[in-house]
C-alpha cells in the first residue's frame, strides 16, 4: 500500500489490524461526539503564511521542559501499543528518538518501562492515571524515575472509564469476545505472525511488573474499570508531586470557560480591603502564589515587624509621630541589606538567564554538578538541608535589622 498522507496510515492500519484492535485505537467513548469535535478542531487550525523571509536557515526546534525538541511535537501516550505492532512501544520510542522528539509511554502499555528505556538515547516521558491502587501508582513513579524518565504526563479527564460502544461490536468486549478475537487473528495472518506469535508476551508490562504476575488482555478492561478513581481532585496532584521531582504535564483539561463569578468575587474583596485600609495587592499576591513562594514573604514580613517593634521600644522616649517612626524603620540597616538582597536576586536571575540562553553547555554542566554533587539541590535530604541557609539568612536579617551586627555604630 502506498503511504502518502496521514489518512493513508489509517487505511493501512485497518488492513493490518484485527477489527477489535483497529476500532479500539480508532474509536472513542459513547457516541464519539468529543472525538469528532477534537478532529474538527485540529483540522480547523490554519498555519499563518509568511513570505520573503529567507527560509534557507529554518529551525523548527524548541526547548521544552529542559529538553531540545526537533519540532514542537511529542508522541502522546497510547494504551496497548504493543498489540498494534511487535513490541510497539519500543518501535514508537525508537522512531521518536530518531526524529528528535519525546515518546510518552502509557501506564497501560504492553512493554514495561525497563524494556523501552535502554533502546533510546533521549529521556522518555511517562503517563499516569489516577487509580484507586495507589501502590501501583507509587511503584510506577519510582520505576519511571529510576529508569530516567524526564517528564510525567498526568491524565485527569478519566475519573471513570467511558462506555466504548464500538468495543462491544468489534470483539474487544461483549458476548463471545475471546472467540471473536481468535477468529479475527486467523483472518489477519500478517498481524498474527508479527504480533500474535513474535510479539509475546501479551500483557500489561507495567502492571504485571507491579503485581508479580501477567495481566493479560482478558484482565485489561476489568482492571481499568475496577481501579479508576472517581474521587480524583487537586489533592491527588499534591500526592503525586511529593513523589515526582521533574516536570509534570496535566493532560485532559478541555474546558476553557473561566469561572468569572470568582473573578467578580475577588474584585469585591479587594474593594472591601482597600476601604478598610488593608493593601489588597499584598493580600492577593499571598493568596495567588504557591506556599513555597509566599512563605518567604510571610517570614520576611515577620522579621520586619519584629525589627519595627524593637525600634519603637528604643525610640519610645523621643515621642515621635507614626510617620517619623516609619521613617526610622526605613533607615534600618536591615532594610538596606534587604534592598541589596533584592538587587542581588535580580542580578542572579539575569546571570541564570544568560547561562541558559547563551552558554547552554556551561549551564548543563552546572545542573549536572548540582544533581550529582550538591546535597542542598538534589538527594533524599535536599528539602530539609535547603532550609538551613534560609533559616541562617532569616536570623542574620533580624540581627542586622536590630543593629546587632553591621550597624556601623562605634562602640
Amino acid at each position: 500500500m502506498i503511504i502518502s498522507s496521514s489518512a493513508d496510515y489509517r487505511a493501512a492500519a485497518q488492513q493490518f489490524l484485527p477489527p477489535f484492535l483497529f476500532h479500539y485505537i480508532d474509536g472513542g467513548a459513547y457516541a464519539e461526539q468529543t472525538l469528532r469535535r477534537n478532529v474538527d478542531d485540529l483540522a480547523s487550525v490554519a498555519l499563518r503564511q509568511r513570505v520573503l523571509k529567507d527560509m534557507s536557515q529554518l529551525d523548527t526546534g524548541i526547548e521544552l521542559f529542559g529538553e531540545k525538541l526537533a519540532i514542537p511535537v511529542a508522541l502522546s501516550p497510547v494504551g496497548l501499543t504493543g498489540m498494534y505492532r511487535r513490541r510497539g512501544e519500543v518501535q514508537a520510542a525508537r522512531a521518536a528518538d530518531a526524529h528528535g522528539i519525546p515518546f510518552t509511554m502509557s501506564s497501560v502499555s504492553v512493554c514495561p518501562i525497563e524494556e523501552v528505556v535502554p533502546k533510546i538515547k533521549r529521556p522518555m516521558w511517562f503517563q499516569l492515571y489516577v487509580l484507586k491502587d495507589r501502590g501501583f501508582m507509587q511503584n510506577a513513579l519510582e520505576r519511571a524515575q529510576a529508569a530516567g524518565c524526564s517528564t510525567l504526563v498526568f491524565t485527569v479527564d478519566m475519573p471513570v472509564p467511558g462506555a466504548r460502544y464500538r468495543d462491544a461490536h468489534s470483539g474487544m468486549s461483549g458476548p463471545n469476545a475471546p472467540l471473536r478475537r481468535y477468529w479475527q487473528a486467523m483472518t489477519h495472518p500478517r498481524w498474527a505472525v508479527d504480533v500474535g506469535l513474535l510479539g509475546r508476551p501479551h500483557d500489561l508490562g507495567n502492571i504485571s511488573a507491579y503485581r508479580g504476575s501477567p495481566t493479560g488482555l482478558q484482565d485489561y478492561m476489568g482492571y481499568l474499570s475496577a481501579n479508576f478513581d472517581p474521587s480524583i481532585s487537586w489533592k491527588d496532584l499534591e500526592w503525586i508531586r511529593a513523589f515526582w521531582k521533574g516536570p509534570m504535564v496535566i493532560k485532559g483539561i478541555l474546558d476553557r470557560h473561566l469561572p468569572w463569578g470568582l473573578v467578580l468575587f475577588g474584585v469585591m474583596i479587594a474593594i472591601v480591603l482597600e476601604m478598610s485600609g488593608i493593601p489588597s495587592l499584598a493580600f492577593a499576591v499571598g493568596v495567588y502564589l504557591p506556599l513555597s513562594s509566599s512563605t518567604p514573604i510571610l517570614i520576611g514580613g515577620l522579621v520586619r515587624w519584629l525589627v519595627d517593634q524593637a525600634k519603637r521600644k528604643e525610640l519610645a522616649h523621643k515621642n515621635l509621630t507614626e510617620d517619623q517612626l516609619q521613617a526610622e524603620g526605613d533607615k534600618s540597616p536591615g532594610v538596606l541589606m534587604a534592598s541589596g538582597y533584592i538587587a542581588g536576586g535580580a542580578i542572579a536571575g539575569i546571570i541564570i538567564a544568560f547561562l541558559a540562553g547563551v552558554m547552554e553547555k556551561t549551564d548543563a554542566s552546572i545542573s549536572q554538578w548540582a544533581n550529582t554533587s550538591n546535597p542542598f539541590f538534589s538527594g533524599p535530604n535536599a528539602d530539609a538541608l535547603s532550609l538551613i541557609p534560609f533559616v541562617v539568612l532569616t536570623l542574620f536579617l533580624l540581627a542586622v535589622g536590630r543593629e546587632m551586627v553591621l550597624s556601623g555604630k562605634k562602640a
